[in-house]
């Protein structure tokens, strides 16, 4: 009677029994030659028995319905089957008379009635022993979820402790993944070129591979290394320790979002505002390309027809130099600022402790919702979706107030880091206006905004609402200043200064009222310097002087600079060594 030898084990690993087919081999050739058994064939595969599908086991099957062998030679009847179809598929081919025999070296087996039938409560108990093992795997899982405990193998960065089942940070790896995490935050690199920095720093996954460009997207798309995983559509907040903060996390993820339509191409010359800016007109791309030695930034008009004409880097450059000094802080004046942060933290930290004591309170009462939510769960007054989404909205939550809370005990106030890196951001725009790098200019201009247009050969864009009311106020202010130079007589208090303009000569050849009238007795505080003041077409004539400290509010002189400024006409004073003090 011929036989075929089956061997097999549980798992594909290398890890994983990995003595188990050779030692099987060994035992059954042994005990072959000990019973005499011919061999014509011999079949070995890594995989589970549990669900039907084996390649090997089908192809034994085939050889035994084609009359190559006539029995079976395995290890024990679970190496065969632990699912009811492969054993009812043996036990058929037995009835119809394919299997004439089955050996076991450590099973008695007969091709009889009462064989077949230990042979079913063998399979039986195999399929019993799977099905038993999938559920106290299932309740472990379950453990360990309650305790925040990943249940499977850790990912990169991480390392499954086998003597306490927890999940454990790795030295070596954890502060690459963290760098990488930190490059891409700046919206610098791309993907491509953060697995080549990760491969330089010597960042290889758990078998020694380069991570490829996919590794590194799914590694940085991964909740896992601020501390929150998801195991079979339920969110849970993990135990390990996170690698980086929920904050530099969203920041990733909003270059990742920003990155995901644009496709990186090779140039011969690298145009620094490309991939900037769109078309005002008709929302295409900006392009660029090189004309007479000069590069010239225009829409691509690839969806229409579009009227915008060419722009020159160097008038563009202008523009973004512009706004960058609005915003820009030299050194000095950021150390004086820095500084003063430093003040305010030392007294922040007093105030702190009652935000702290407030972020308690909604910590607790999350905690509470989340209990509420897991009694309405098995109530089943929600359904399980509903759930698995409210869940996951609270444990961000929950994240977030937990970061803050442990950010403000070690560093202060939340504020203070923001304000900090708001002003160095200030100074980085000074540092950039002398340093002239156009492609550190796009890389800041896509930090600080976003929406940035071209459109009839001006640039502009929605900055973020810190830069936007500084450049807003420093607006104003230039503006203030440019008219204080077209008319150096005007005040600069507030009350002095006109709001708009009156016709030329409106009060020529009237003769007003002395300033010493009854009607205006109370709006001077020294009655000895009254004067007449009479206004005509072509001059001023002003008696009497003024003292020095005399503070005039009467409208009646800012009258008279505006006619006096717009005709020019010749001022006549008793005394020409004073002037008008306004």
């Amino acid at each position: 009677m011929k036989y075929i030898l089956y061997a097999r084990k549980s798992t594909e690993s290398e890890e994983g029994q990995v003595l188990s087919i050779e030692s099987q081999i060994s035992e059954l050739r042994e005990f072959a030659a000990k019973e005499k058994l011919e061999i014509v064939a011999s079949l070995c595969e890594a995989q589970t028995a549990k669900e039907p599908g084996r390649l090997k086991f089908a192809e034994m099957l085939s050889f035994l319905e084609q009359g190559k062998a006539d029995g079976i030679l395995s290890w024990n009847p679970d190496r065969l089957a632990r699912n009811s179809i492969d054993g009812g598929r043996i036990i058929y081919l037995l009835d119809t008379g394919i299997i004439k025999d089955l050996k076991f070296p450590t099973h008695w087996f007969e091709n009889t009635p009462q064989g077949k039938f230990m042979l079913n409560i063998a399979f039986g108990q195999s399929k019993y022993y799977v099905d038993n093992l999938a559920e106290n795997i299932k309740r472990g899982h379950r453990a360990k979820l309650r305790r925040g405990i990943w249940p499977s193998f850790a990912p990169l960065g991480y390392v499954n402790n086998h003597k306490t089942r927890d999940i454990d940070l790795d030295i070596e790896k954890a502060p690459l993944i963290k760098k990488g995490f930190e490059l891409y935050a700046t919206g610098k690199y791309t993907l491509k070129q953060i697995a080549k920095i990760l491969k330089d720093i010597k960042l290889r996954s758990y078998k020694g591979n380069v991570l490829s460009v996919s590794c590194v997207q799914r590694m940085l798309s991964k909740p896992f290394y601020y501390g929150v995983f998801t195991f079979k559509g339920e969110t849970y907040e993990g135990s390990h320790e996170p690698i980086i903060s929920k904050k530099l996390f969203g920041q990733c993820q909003e270059v990742m979002k920003s990155r995901g339509h644009i496709k990186t191409r090779k140039a011969e010359k690298t145009f620094p505002f490309r991939g900037l800016m769109a078309c005002g007109e008709c929302g295409c791309a900006i392009t660029a390309e090189v004309q007479k030695g000069h590069n010239y930034y225009r829409c691509t008009k690839k969806r229409q027809v579009c009227s915008q004409k060419y722009i020159r880097e160097e008038l563009l450059t202008e523009q973004v130099k512009s706004f960058l000094q609005k915003v820009s802080l030299s050194s000095q004046d950021t150390e004086k600022v820095l500084h003063e942060l430093d003040k305010d933290e030392q007294k922040a930290r007093k105030d702190s402790l009652t935000l702290v004591s407030s972020m308690k309170n909604d910590l607790a009462d999350i905690e509470t919702r989340l209990d509420k939510l897991l009694s309405a769960y098995l109530d089943e007054v929600i359904t399980s979706e509903e759930y698995a989404a409210q869940k996951q909205k609270m444990i961000e939550q929950r994240i977030e107030l937990k970061e803050k809370i442990r950010e403000i005990e070690n560093k202060g106030v939340s504020w203070l880091e923001p304000a900090r890196a708001w002003v160095k951001s200030l100074n980085q725009a000074d540092k950039l206006l002398s340093s002239g790098d156009k492609s550190e200019m796009t890389t800041f201009l896509k930090q600080i905004g976003s929406n940035h247009i071209l459109i009839d050969k001006s640039f502009s864009f929605s900055p973020k609402k810190p830069f936007q009311i500084l450049a807003e106020r420093r607006q104003s202010r230039r503006e203030a200043t440019s008219v204080r130079l077209r008319n150096p007589e005007l005040r600069r208090r507030k009350d002095s200064n006109l709001r708009r303009g009156l016709p030329l000569n409106i009060l020529a050849g009237c003769c007003l009222k002395p300033l010493g009238h009854a009607s205006t007795l109370i709006d001077f505080k020294y009655p000895s310097t009254y004067t007449n003041l009479c206004i005509t077409r072509n001059s001023i004539s002003v008696g009497a002087r003024l003292p020095e400290n005399n503070k005039l509010t009467s409208c009646l002189y800012i009258t008279s600079l505006v006619i006096l400024q717009s005709c020019r006409p010749k001022i006549k004073t008793q005394n020409p060594d004073r002037r008008l003090l306004l």
